[in-house]
């Protein structure tokens, strides 16, 4: 497919000799050749005339700026698989103790919170989240300009600082503060190095790649609940906190020596319209609403999973082994979807793990009233909604020029952690007011959802309409 800075004759010629459009477009293309230089076009043009087209990853860009055309990236290589081995470390540290926060919201509801609600517990764990995926508004933006070399080491000590704090805390506030703000923000430093760093070493397996870091989170969901559960009764809660610190300052640490930015830094002042510009783009825009949907419902089950299961009678030496399940199966739902995703379209495959998590919760989850329900539920659940956080960066990193993908997933992210952020307070606050029925919690888990991976199919219509193509 032609790169993003070629001659706009060169290119009309071309797109006449294969799509047979030239006429159609000579009068629009000589006008754009006017205001736009090989320097300046953005990839994302290109590959938008691309998918329009139905053009195929495998097609070349010879005149894409350097170090941006398909043949430039390794995928794959010594160099490459280090970063993704440090971003699996990052991601088992940063979204696996958010896979934790089923565990954090019990002990906190059986312990020091007792005499809060669950609705205000749960902000806790919500302001975690929004600020290790909303701070990358601000996180993406450093990276464009500096990369991982401050970032990656700052983000390690301030996180596993959060932890050391929340070791001391025993007040609602202290809570707050160190788990909800100071891990959510060095988490998010980390997190940001990890995934955008991938993004630039893998292009026809970038989706796979991404699967395969973002499993780290998984599989720090199935170890560390675990090792929460039989620790805090033996050594209590401060140490046991305090050794997920050493934890993180270990992993990250060593990540720190493996993962980097294979694009050069390029430091330039900020403007506030980098972060307004991409929302002039209606497929992009469309996407960041529907991660905000998806984001809305999607942690709800991670964070009341193992509540419900109380209340609703499980065996209690089950109950620490539910997050682990719905971990443990969504490993596999995090890389396969991730490999489909380079095969068929990664928006195809999105709009599927997307839809099928909020089917499976309201064909499930809501009518489930056995253990047995409960563990099917968590592990299908767990193998769909993977598939959703894998995937995201590799559909913006589709539709956007990499030399700003830092500032676009940033804006998609932050989007979306504000529905992270309200959506478990919300739920909190659902099965309040039906006196501690789950109902309502369930339905608005699955709605929401939904109502992302319509989103997403809105998004696809727009480029391709409702061909079935590879998009």
């Amino acid at each position: 497919m032609p790169g993003p800075g070629s001659d706009t004759a060169s290119s009309t010629t071309q797109q006449g000799q294969y799509f047979d459009i030239a006429t159609k477009t000579e009068n629009h293309t000589e006008e754009s050749s006017k205001k736009t230089s090989m320097e300046h076009t953005s990839i994302r043009e290109t590959e938008k005339n691309d998918v329009e087209m139905g053009a195929t990853d495998s097609q070349p860009q010879p005149s894409a700026p350097p170090g941006l055309n398909p043949d430039d990236f390794p995928d794959g290589g010594r160099e490459a698989w280090l970063v993704v081995l440090g971003g699996s470390l990052i991601l088992f540290c940063s979204f696996g103790i958010v896979n934790c926060s089923g565990v954090f919201v019990q002990y906190y509801v059986n312990g020091p919170l007792s005499d809060y609600s669950s609705s205000s517990i749960t902000w806790i764990t919500s302001l975690q989240t929004f600020l290790l995926t909303g701070s990358n508004l601000v996180m993406g933006r450093l990276f464009d300009s500096y990369g991982t070399r401050w970032i990656l080491p700052l983000g390690t000590v301030l996180y596993s600082f959060g932890l050391m704090a929340l070791s001391l805390s025993t007040q609602y506030y202290q809570i707050i503060l160190s788990q909800g703000i100071v891990m959510g923000v060095g988490g998010a430093a980390v997190f940001n190095c990890a995934s955008n760093s991938t993004l630039t070493w893998f292009y026809r397996y970038r989706a796979a790649a991404l699967g395969i870091v973002v499993a780290g989170s998984s599989v720090g969901g199935i170890v560390l609940p675990i090792l929460m559960s039989h620790l805090i009764p033996r050594i209590g809660f401060p140490w046991t906190v305090r050794i997920l610190g050493f934890i993180v300052l270990l992993f990250c640490g060593l990540a720190s020596f493996t993962v980097r930015s294979r694009l050069p830094p390029r430091p330039k002042p900020f403007h506030f319209a980098e972060l307004v510009r991409p929302f002039h783009e209606l497929r992009f825009t469309l996407v960041v609403v529907a991660s905000f949907f998806v984001f809305w419902g999607l942690y709800l089950p991670f964070n009341y999973l193992n509540i419900q299961a109380q209340q609703q009678g499980v065996d209690p030496a089950l109950i620490p082994y539910i997050l682990p399940i719905v971990n443990a199966v969504s490993i596999p739902g995090r890389i396969i979807p991730g490999i489909a995703a380079d095969r068929v379209g990664r928006f195809n495959t999105m709009i599927l793990v997307s839809g099928l998590s909020g089917v499976i919760t309201l064909a499930l989850w809501v009518p489930g009233r056995s253990t047995a329900a409960t563990l099917v539920y968590g592990a299908i659940y767990g193998f769909t909604s993977g598939g959703f956080i894998s995937l995201a960066p590799a559909v913006i990193a589709q539709i956007s020029d990499l030399r700003e993908i830092g500032a676009r997933s940033g804006v998609l992210l932050f989007v979306g952690s504000l529905g992270a952020l309200t959506g478990s307070p919300i739920a909190g606050a659902i099965v309040a007011a039906q006196r501690g029925d789950y109902l309502g919690l369930k339905l608005f888990n699955g709605v929401t959802i939904l109502a992302g991976a319509a989103f997403l199919v809105l998004a696809r219509a727009v480029q391709v309409r409702f061909r079935f193509v590879k998009i």
